[in-house]
């Protein structure tokens, strides 16, 4: 990964790494491997992840297809 410092602006820099980076789920791995997980622990939060996932899927599906309201857009 690679930012560009511009004029010598290194916290602009740091601001776009850091987005960069939490856009890419860095900090998210680097805090599921700070401790051991169990294997059932694991098991669960993936299930999870996978059941948030089908869920925001098929809302967004629904909203294409005009069965429920979008979200309001705030102004």
């Amino acid at each position: 990964m690679q930012v560009l410092v511009r004029d010598n602006n290194v916290e602009q820099a740091l601001r776009v790494l850091k987005k960069k980076l939490q856009r890419e789920g860095v900090f998210r791995e680097m805090k599921e491997r700070s401790a051991y997980e169990k294997p059932s622990e694991k098991r669960a939060r993936e299930k999870g992840e996978a059941i948030r996932r089908a869920r925001k899927l098929a809302r967004k599906q629904a909203q294409r297809e005009g069965l429920i309201a979008a979200p309001k857009k705030k102004s």
